[in-house]
Protein backbone atom coordinates (compact mmCIF):
# COMPACT_ATOMS: atom_id res chain seq x y z
CA UNK A 1 0.00 0.00 0.00
CA UNK A 2 1.22 3.60 -0.60
CA UNK A 3 2.00 6.13 1.98
CA UNK A 4 -0.38 9.12 1.89
CA UNK A 5 0.57 12.33 2.87
CA UNK A 6 -3.14 13.25 3.74
CA UNK A 7 -4.77 11.10 6.35
CA UNK A 8 -7.76 10.60 8.74
CA UNK A 9 -6.34 9.36 11.84
CA UNK A 10 -7.95 8.39 15.39
CA UNK A 11 -7.66 6.68 18.57
CA UNK A 12 -10.15 5.04 20.56
CA UNK A 13 -10.96 5.67 24.12
CA UNK A 14 -12.54 2.63 26.11
CA UNK A 15 -14.24 1.44 29.20
CA UNK A 16 -13.54 -1.86 30.74
CA UNK A 17 -15.88 -4.46 30.24
CA UNK A 18 -17.22 -7.66 32.26
CA UNK A 19 -16.08 -10.06 29.40
CA UNK A 20 -13.43 -9.60 26.42
CA UNK A 21 -16.82 -10.59 24.28
CA UNK A 22 -18.64 -7.69 25.31
CA UNK A 23 -15.50 -5.06 24.86
CA UNK A 24 -15.38 -6.07 21.63
CA UNK A 25 -18.98 -5.94 21.04
CA UNK A 26 -19.01 -2.09 22.33
CA UNK A 27 -16.05 -0.84 20.82
CA UNK A 28 -16.82 -2.73 16.88
CA UNK A 29 -19.56 -0.12 16.51
CA UNK A 30 -17.50 2.72 17.42
CA UNK A 31 -14.84 1.75 14.71
CA UNK A 32 -17.31 1.24 11.98
CA UNK A 33 -18.78 4.44 12.63
CA UNK A 34 -15.15 6.01 12.28
CA UNK A 35 -14.73 3.82 9.01
CA UNK A 36 -17.52 5.08 7.65
CA UNK A 37 -16.56 8.86 7.92
CA UNK A 38 -13.15 7.16 6.33
CA UNK A 39 -10.66 7.24 8.94
CA UNK A 40 -7.42 5.66 7.71
CA UNK A 41 -5.74 4.26 11.26
CA UNK A 42 -7.58 3.76 14.41
CA UNK A 43 -5.26 3.22 17.56
CA UNK A 44 -7.13 1.68 21.03
CA UNK A 45 -5.68 1.85 25.28
CA UNK A 46 -3.10 -0.68 26.21
CA UNK A 47 -4.88 -3.98 28.27
CA UNK A 48 -8.25 -2.14 27.70
CA UNK A 49 -9.44 -5.89 27.85
CA UNK A 50 -11.22 -7.75 30.87
CA UNK A 51 -8.91 -10.99 30.00
CA UNK A 52 -5.48 -9.55 28.36
CA UNK A 53 -3.03 -12.67 27.98
CA UNK A 54 -3.26 -14.41 24.88
CA UNK A 55 -1.22 -16.66 22.86
CA UNK A 56 -1.88 -15.33 19.53
CA UNK A 57 -4.05 -12.80 18.26
CA UNK A 58 -5.43 -14.02 15.20
CA UNK A 59 -8.67 -15.46 16.84
CA UNK A 60 -9.10 -12.78 19.69
CA UNK A 61 -9.47 -10.28 17.03
CA UNK A 62 -10.90 -11.98 14.27
CA UNK A 63 -14.24 -9.56 14.07
CA UNK A 64 -11.91 -6.52 14.31
CA UNK A 65 -9.95 -7.74 11.31
CA UNK A 66 -13.13 -8.46 9.06
CA UNK A 67 -13.94 -4.67 9.84
CA UNK A 68 -10.56 -3.84 8.89
CA UNK A 69 -11.03 -5.57 5.72
CA UNK A 70 -14.43 -4.93 5.08
CA UNK A 71 -13.87 -0.85 5.49
CA UNK A 72 -9.97 -0.59 4.15
CA UNK A 73 -8.90 0.40 7.49
CA UNK A 74 -5.76 -0.41 9.78
CA UNK A 75 -6.59 -0.91 13.11
CA UNK A 76 -3.86 -1.16 16.03
CA UNK A 77 -6.03 -3.18 18.79
CA UNK A 78 -4.24 -1.84 21.54
CA UNK A 79 -1.75 -3.55 23.47
CA UNK A 80 -1.29 -6.90 25.30
CA UNK A 81 0.77 -9.13 27.09
CA UNK A 82 1.86 -12.28 24.18
CA UNK A 83 3.01 -15.77 25.34
CA UNK A 84 5.95 -16.49 22.99
CA UNK A 85 8.64 -19.20 23.25
CA UNK A 86 10.96 -17.39 26.11
CA UNK A 87 8.12 -16.18 28.24
CA UNK A 88 5.85 -13.16 27.86
CA UNK A 89 6.25 -10.17 26.07
CA UNK A 90 3.22 -6.88 25.79
CA UNK A 91 2.93 -6.30 22.05
CA UNK A 92 0.72 -4.35 20.08
CA UNK A 93 -0.44 -5.67 16.44
CA UNK A 94 -1.55 -3.97 13.75
CA UNK A 95 -4.67 -5.04 11.15
CA UNK A 96 -3.82 -3.41 7.69
CA UNK A 97 -6.85 -2.85 5.06
CA UNK A 98 -6.49 -6.46 4.17
CA UNK A 99 -7.48 -7.53 7.52
CA UNK A 100 -4.36 -9.86 8.05
CA UNK A 101 -2.36 -8.91 11.10
CA UNK A 102 1.05 -7.69 9.79
CA UNK A 103 3.38 -7.12 12.36
CA UNK A 104 3.78 -6.61 16.11
CA UNK A 105 5.49 -3.78 18.56
CA UNK A 106 6.66 -5.06 21.79
CA UNK A 107 7.02 -3.20 24.59
CA UNK A 108 11.26 -1.92 25.22
CA UNK A 109 10.35 -0.75 28.64
CA UNK A 110 8.45 -2.87 31.07
CA UNK A 111 7.02 -0.74 33.92
CA UNK A 112 7.68 -1.32 37.96
CA UNK A 113 5.66 -4.99 38.13
CA UNK A 114 6.21 -5.73 34.65
CA UNK A 115 9.86 -6.48 34.84
CA UNK A 116 8.86 -9.64 36.82
CA UNK A 117 6.40 -10.97 34.30
CA UNK A 118 7.45 -9.89 30.44
CA UNK A 119 10.68 -9.66 28.60
CA UNK A 120 11.25 -7.00 26.86
CA UNK A 121 11.45 -5.73 23.67
CA UNK A 122 14.84 -5.06 21.68
CA UNK A 123 13.51 -3.25 18.67
CA UNK A 124 11.63 -0.59 17.03
CA UNK A 125 9.63 -0.88 13.90
CA UNK A 126 7.53 1.15 11.21
CA UNK A 127 4.60 0.21 9.51
CA UNK A 128 3.29 1.44 6.34
CA UNK A 129 -0.39 1.19 5.44
CA UNK A 130 -2.12 4.54 4.70
CA UNK A 131 0.89 6.03 5.88
CA UNK A 132 4.60 5.05 7.74
CA UNK A 133 3.77 4.87 11.57
CA UNK A 134 5.72 4.00 14.51
CA UNK A 135 4.24 2.18 17.88
CA UNK A 136 5.23 3.37 21.77
CA UNK A 137 3.47 1.63 23.87
CA UNK A 138 2.50 3.23 27.48
CA UNK A 139 5.71 3.70 29.63
CA UNK A 140 8.09 3.56 26.49
CA UNK A 141 6.74 7.16 26.13
CA UNK A 142 9.15 8.61 28.70
CA UNK A 143 12.41 7.72 27.12
CA UNK A 144 13.24 9.93 23.98
CA UNK A 145 15.08 7.71 21.90
CA UNK A 146 12.02 5.73 21.48
CA UNK A 147 10.21 8.18 19.53
CA UNK A 148 13.54 8.93 17.75
CA UNK A 149 14.09 5.63 16.39
CA UNK A 150 11.03 5.32 14.84
CA UNK A 151 11.27 8.68 13.24
CA UNK A 152 14.79 8.29 11.82
CA UNK A 153 13.24 5.03 10.53
CA UNK A 154 10.57 6.93 8.36
CA UNK A 155 7.78 7.02 11.17
CA UNK A 156 5.34 10.00 10.02
CA UNK A 157 3.30 9.87 12.75
CA UNK A 158 3.37 8.04 16.33
CA UNK A 159 0.71 5.69 17.99
CA UNK A 160 0.72 5.05 21.85
CA UNK A 161 -1.33 2.23 23.27
CA UNK A 162 -1.27 3.47 26.88
CA UNK A 163 -2.77 2.31 30.29
CA UNK A 164 -2.26 5.22 32.78
CA UNK A 165 -3.53 5.79 36.32
CA UNK A 166 -5.63 8.63 37.10
CA UNK A 167 -2.75 10.42 38.81
CA UNK A 168 -0.25 10.16 35.98
CA UNK A 169 -2.34 11.80 33.47
CA UNK A 170 -0.81 15.33 33.92
CA UNK A 171 3.07 13.88 33.08
CA UNK A 172 2.45 11.47 30.68
CA UNK A 173 0.54 14.28 28.91
CA UNK A 174 3.88 16.57 29.19
CA UNK A 175 5.67 13.15 27.73
CA UNK A 176 3.29 13.08 24.47
CA UNK A 177 3.72 16.75 23.88
CA UNK A 178 7.69 16.68 23.98
CA UNK A 179 7.84 13.60 21.88
CA UNK A 180 5.47 15.73 19.13
CA UNK A 181 7.93 18.55 19.55
CA UNK A 182 11.33 17.02 19.60
CA UNK A 183 10.69 15.31 16.35
CA UNK A 184 8.46 17.73 15.12
CA UNK A 185 5.35 14.91 14.55
CA UNK A 186 1.89 13.87 15.03
CA UNK A 187 1.44 11.93 18.33
CA UNK A 188 -2.12 9.88 19.14
CA UNK A 189 -2.21 8.40 22.18
CA UNK A 190 -5.00 6.36 23.64
CA UNK A 191 -6.01 5.58 27.52
CA UNK A 192 -8.52 3.46 28.91
CA UNK A 193 -11.14 5.58 31.24
CA UNK A 194 -12.75 3.89 34.49
CA UNK A 195 -12.08 4.02 38.12
CA UNK A 196 -8.13 3.26 37.88
CA UNK A 197 -7.44 4.74 34.32
CA UNK A 198 -8.24 8.32 33.63
CA UNK A 199 -8.67 8.50 30.21
CA UNK A 200 -8.18 11.63 28.26
CA UNK A 201 -6.86 10.20 25.54
CA UNK A 202 -5.03 12.91 23.57
CA UNK A 203 -4.42 13.84 20.06
CA UNK A 204 -1.32 16.54 19.70
CA UNK A 205 -0.47 18.10 16.34
CA UNK A 206 1.74 21.02 15.46
CA UNK A 207 1.21 24.58 14.43
CA UNK A 208 4.14 26.37 12.68
CA UNK A 209 3.70 30.00 14.13
CA UNK A 210 6.31 31.97 12.57
CA UNK A 211 8.43 29.48 13.26
CA UNK A 212 7.69 28.19 16.33
CA UNK A 213 6.06 25.36 16.98
CA UNK A 214 2.80 25.25 19.20
CA UNK A 215 1.21 21.96 20.14
CA UNK A 216 -2.40 21.78 19.16
CA UNK A 217 -3.88 19.50 21.61
CA UNK A 218 -7.23 17.57 21.22
CA UNK A 219 -8.67 15.60 24.33
CA UNK A 220 -10.82 12.61 24.54
CA UNK A 221 -13.51 12.98 27.80
CA UNK A 222 -15.58 9.73 28.27
CA UNK A 223 -16.19 6.19 25.83
CA UNK A 224 -15.29 7.89 22.56
CA UNK A 225 -13.47 7.49 19.17
CA UNK A 226 -11.86 10.77 17.99
CA UNK A 227 -10.18 11.04 14.18
CA UNK A 228 -8.62 14.00 13.09
CA UNK A 229 -7.19 14.95 9.32
CA UNK A 230 -3.34 15.61 8.90
CA UNK A 231 -1.35 16.65 6.25
CA UNK A 232 1.89 14.71 7.10
CA UNK A 233 4.04 16.57 4.41
CA UNK A 234 4.03 20.26 6.30
CA UNK A 235 6.12 18.54 9.00
CA UNK A 236 8.61 17.30 6.97
CA UNK A 237 10.54 20.53 6.42
CA UNK A 238 10.85 21.50 10.52
CA UNK A 239 11.76 18.07 11.26
CA UNK A 240 14.48 18.13 8.73
CA UNK A 241 15.55 21.55 10.07
CA UNK A 242 15.46 20.07 13.86
CA UNK A 243 17.61 17.24 12.98
CA UNK A 244 20.21 19.03 11.47
CA UNK A 245 20.40 20.94 14.51
CA UNK A 246 20.51 18.55 17.03
CA UNK A 247 24.00 17.54 18.03
CA UNK A 248 25.69 15.08 19.95
CA UNK A 249 28.55 16.42 22.20
CA UNK A 250 30.31 14.59 25.50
Amino acid sequence: MKAKSLVKLGILQTHSYPSNQKGIEAISKMLIGAAKSETDIVCLPEQWQKENRFGEFDNEFAHLKKIAKDYAMTIIPGAFYQKKKKGFVISAPVIDSSGEIIGTQEKIHPFDYEKNIIRAGTKTRVFKTACKFGIIICYDMVFSDIAESLVKKGAQVLFSPSRIVRRGISPWHMYVQVRALENRIPVLAANVQNTRFGGNSVIVDLVDNNNVMIPKITTLHGQTIKSVSFNLSKYEKSRKRRYLDHRKFA
